[in-house]
This record gives C-alpha cells, sequence and structure tokens, in this order.
C-alpha cells in the first residue's frame, strides 16, 4: 500500500504540474475575453504568426485550453497595406544615382521577365526613378490595335475569368464570386443616366441591361508586376460616370483570389461607368498592394489611396454637364489611364446572345488583342 501510494505521488506531483500551464492559460485567456475587440487582436497577433510559421504544429497544444488563432485571411487583412503602398509609392519617387540604375532595373527585368525591346525607351539610364520605370511607354508598333473585333484587350495581363453574367453574381476566379452590387455600387438615378433599363425590375443585372435581347458579359484581366502598365479603351465608348471606392490594397494575384471572397469589392477601385453602341458599358480599375495610384487621364479631380477614408464609402462624378450632354468619348485604343505596378481591369457590358468570346481563361494576353466580338 505504501509503495502503491510513492509511486502514485510523483505522478500526482507531475500531473499537478502538467495541469498548472492550462490553469494559467485559461485564467489569461478568460483576462483576454475580457478586452475590447481591438486589444484583443493585437494581443491575439504574436500567437497567431508564431502558430502559422512554427513547424510541427508547436503551438497547437494552446488550442486544447480554449485559445483559437485569427484565421490567415483576417491576419492578412489586418496588415496596413494601404500605408505600405504609400511608403512603396514615395519610394518609387526617389531618384536614383545614375550608376545604379542599371543594375536596380536589370534585376526586376530578370524577376518579373520585361521585355524591354518594346518599350520606347529601352536605355534603362533614361528612368530617373522606379515609378518613370513602371510607367514606361511601348514603341508604337508594339501593340498593333485589331480592327476586325468589336472588344479588344484594354491592357496586358492574364485572363482570370470571362462570361455571362448571372444572377447578379461575378466570378474573380473559378467557383468564387462576388456581388455586381457591391462591385459597382448603388445605380444612380435614371433621370441621370444616358442608358435607362430596358424594363423595371429588382434584379440589380437586370437594371443595367438596357435593350431587349441583350445579356451582361464581364472580362477579368490580372496584370502582373512585369507588364506593361498602362491600359486603353476598350472599345468605342462614351464615359459618362466615374465611381471612386477607397478600400483595402490586398494582393489581387490569382492565389490570393481564390483565398479572398469578393477581394475586388473590398479593394480600392475607380469604376468608368458609361454606354457603347450595344448599351451599358463599364471598365473598373482595381487597386492592389503597392498600387495605391490609379490614374485616369482625362480625370484630374481622381485622387487614389488617400490616408483616411470611410470604409463602404465612395465618391461619385459626372462627366455630363451643361456644356457636355455625352461625356467623354473615348475612341478604341485611346490611351484611358495607368497603375504604379500591377493590378487588375474588370469589363462589364452588355451585348446581344451572340456575342462571343475569343479567350481561354488563364492565356496571356496583350493590349489590342481581341477579347470577343459579335
Amino acid at each position: 500500500m505504501c509503495q502503491s501510494e510513492a509511486r502514485r505521488g510523483p505522478e500526482l506531483s507531475a500531473a499537478k504540474w502538467l495541469h498548472f500551464p492550462q490553469l494559467a492559460l485559461r485564467r489569461r485567456l478568460g483576462q483576454l475575453s475580457c478586452m475590447s475587440r481591438p486589444a484583443l487582436k493585437l494581443r491575439s497577433w504574436p500567437l497567431t504568426v508564431l502558430y502559422y510559421l512554427l513547424p510541427f504544429g508547436a503551438l497547437r497544444p494552446l488550442s486544447r485550453v480554449g485559445w483559437r488563432p485569427v484565421s490567415r485571411v483576417a491576419l492578412y487583412k489586418s496588415v496596413p497595406t494601404r500605408l505600405l503602398s504609400r511608403a512603396w509609392g514615395r519610394l518609387n519617387q526617389v531618384e536614383l544615382p545614375h550608376w545604379l540604375r542599371r543594375p536596380v532595373y536589370s534585376l526586376y527585368i530578370w524577376t518579373f521577365g520585361v521585355n524591354m525591346k518594346e518599350a520606347a525607351v529601352e536605355d534603362l539610364h533614361h528612368y530617373r526613378n522606379l515609378s518613370e520605370f513602371f510607367r514606361r511607354k511601348l514603341k508604337p508598333q508594339a501593340r498593333p490595335v485589331c480592327g476586325v473585333h468589336c472588344v479588344i484587350s484594354p491592357s496586358d495581363g492574364k485572363i482570370l475569368n470571362f462570361g455571362q453574367v448571372k444572377n447578379s453574381e461575378v466570378e474573380q476566379v473559378k467557383g468564387v464570386t462576388y456581388s455586381l452590387e457591391s462591385f459597382l455600387g448603388p445605380r444612380t438615378s435614371v433621370e441621370d443616366l444616358p442608358f435607362p433599363p430596358a424594363a423595371s425590375c429588382n434584379s440589380f443585372r437586370s437594371q443595367l441591361v438596357t435593350r431587349e435581347g441583350n445579356e451582361l458579359y464581364h472580362c477579368v484581366i490580372y496584370l502582373a508586376p512585369g507588364d506593361y502598365h498602362c491600359f486603353h479603351s476598350p472599345t468605342d465608348w462614351t464615359v459618362s460616370h466615374r465611381r471612386h471606392f477607397p478600400g483595402s490594397l490586398m494582393s489581387v494575384n490569382p492565389g490570393m483570389a481564390r483565398w479572398i471572397k469578393e477581394l475586388f469589392c473590398h479593394n480600392e477601385r475607380v469604376v468608368l461607368t458609361g454606354d457603347w453602341k450595344h448599351g451599358f458599358f463599364s471598365l473598373t480599375a482595381v487597386g492592389a498592394t503597392n498600387v495605391g495610384s490609379i490614374r485616369i487621364y482625362f480625370d484630374r479631380d481622381l485622387h487614389t489611396n488617400s490616408p483616411r477614408y470611410s470604409k463602404g464609402s465612395y465618391n461619385d462624378f459626372s462627366f455630363v454637364t451643361q456644356a457636355n450632354r455625352e461625356g467623354i468619348p473615348m475612341r478604341k485604343g485611346e490611351h484611358l489611364g495607368e497603375f504604379n505596378l500591377g493590378s487588375t481591369i474588370v469589363l462589364i457590358f452588355e451585348a446581344p446572345k451572340d456575342f462571343d468570346f475569343k479567350l481561354k481563361a488563364g492565356q496571356k494576353i496583350r493590349f489590342g488583342e481581341a477579347l470577343g466580338s459579335l
């Protein structure tokens, strides 16, 4: 009896020693649960980062005492991407010494596969800073504009998705959708627009279709850091309205687009809407990490990536005035705007039912090549 008690003595003491950290952690977690949400998120950050970085699930035993790591998506959304993008933008404006330009730009060219033979100026010493290099122009013959097809690619990039818009939901990548109304924002009053809806309908998609028998189509083009960063008019159309959504500046690469639902609705974007010969037409430039700067050449009042903004807010501007009743006419292939690095272009437009895309998902495309035709 004494021997069994003697044997159980060390076991009890060991069990007590093992239970002590759990009790202490439970008390600590109880204190954390009483904290405000911002403070709780701040205190959970270090453990969460370690949870995902350390090998072999080193911190998984913490789950036994009630602790749960912040999700990867929530963790990524907490990164101050707007602040980082503004800092990157200022760094891009710093003039590089003449001797440093070639090695810096050569490293970028090698990393992202940039074809400098297409650049209007091939001499790397010509570009005073990274911003000028990112926004380099192309030789006129480098991107011939297709004259046969009615809609061309507005930029270089990769086709992420395309097709008809169904149930007011649009695919950002295969299997991951976002709301059309959340992306474009609520429709402005019918009186202010040159394209009244074909019929009154509760569906947001149907509100955008202006002619009987037409369908609504979409196309998503991802611009990688090594791509040509300017974008052009994809067709002959008239821009009547601009809506600017301040927002996050998360990465929009295809992997991230599969990971975060409604990514394009969270990010800062500039929506240009108007009409073409078949009805409603829109082009949206979506910002991304280090791409807070979105420039529209004819819109001098547009300022993106401001330090402060209200979540969910947007700013409207109409190009239809007393002096200009039609808006801004754009010709197919005409310069429209530019990004600082890479990002995403989303086209949403209506066309007759026999509109046919000349694309494959995942294919590389260049500005001026055909997107589709009737």
